[in-house]
């Protein structure tokens, strides 16, 4: 995996893509994964704190999404434990403000490859429609995609991206927070363990 975390971090595939961003950003490859983790965070790509930062989820994102896992930032970022690993590995850009899509050239490129891997994955917590379309298969948007969780549990855990963005769509589906949120930290904890 060394090898492979090295080319990686080395991918220059998008720089002519995020050149011609807003931002005008050169690739910078974020992801945290060691062969022994038994937790992978699966989300869409890094944001542009994420990109200065060079670590996965520091953001007020990454605070929900720690609430939302009961793990506190030691645990989340010990890659021993928990990997991290975006559909993209970059920081897309934006286009009118708003973050471009992760460009899907990432996701051929590496995905099968770092997911092979992981071999003592337990849990793959899939953080936004991304994710659960590459690794559950599922057509449908994320909330029908989250409303069926108990239908991927208990390998898989569909959620919706942490972000602010997301605060409405958290009041109008409460269920979310009674019902998989306690079964999410319940299997966290089980993994992790």
């Amino acid at each position: 995996m060394h090898q492979l975390l090295a080319d990686i971090r080395a991918c220059r595939l998008c720089a002519e893509r995020f050149a011609a961003t807003e931002t005008e950003h050169a690739p910078r490859p974020v992801l945290r994964a060691r062969p022994s983790a038994r937790l992978l965070i699966a989300g869409q790509a890094p944001g542009m704190k994420v990109h200065h930062s060079g670590l996965p989820f520091t953001d007020p994102s990454g605070d929900r999404l720690r609430d939302w896992l009961g793990v506190d930032a030691e645990t989340f970022y010990d890659e021993t434990r928990v990997a991290i690993v975006p559909m993209a590995f970059c920081f897309p850009g934006y286009r009118k403000g708003s973050d471009l899509p992760p460009p899907p050239i990432c996701a051929r490129t590496w995905r099968q490859q770092v997911i092979d891997a992981l071999p003592d994955v337990r849990l793959t917590v899939l953080v936004g429609g991304y994710a659960q379309k590459w690794h559950l298969g599922v057509k449908g948007g994320v909330t029908e995609t989250v409303a069926c969780w108990r239908d991927f549990s208990p390998a898989a855990l569909p959620l919706p991206h942490p972000s602010w963005r997301n605060t409405a769509w958290l009041k109008r589906n409460p269920w979310f927070e009674a019902e998989l949120l306690p079964v999410l930290r319940t299997r966290v904890a089980e993994v992790l363990a």
